[in-house]
């Protein structure tokens, strides 16, 4: 496998990841349990899990009026894709 494979798996297994913190945060919220930080949650956005928690983070209606997340995981995205495509070119 190349490193542009490697680089997908990881995208998608941060995407995983995000996805369910981002599940779990979602239910704390509604059970008055102890959340993840916001500042947790971007750090798991920034380091590749930016797609899979804002498509949750859209389709489970959480955190949209946010505008932390709903600017800053699409930038974050855009620098993916951009990671991505290097991989791939180069």
């Amino acid at each position: 496998m190349d490193k542009s494979g490697y680089a997908l798996i990881f995208f998608a297994v941060m995407s995983f990841v995000a996805f369910v913190v981002t599940m779990y945060d979602k239910l704390a919220a509604q059970a008055g349990k102890r959340r993840i930080p916001e500042k947790v949650l971007m750090l798991i956005g920034f380091f590749g899990g930016a797609t899979g928690m804002y498509v949750t983070m859209q389709l489970i209606r959480h955190k949209t009026k946010h505008k932390k997340f709903m600017i800053g995981l699409p930038i974050f995205i855009v620098l993916h894709i951009g990671i991505l495509l290097a991989f791939i070119l180069l």
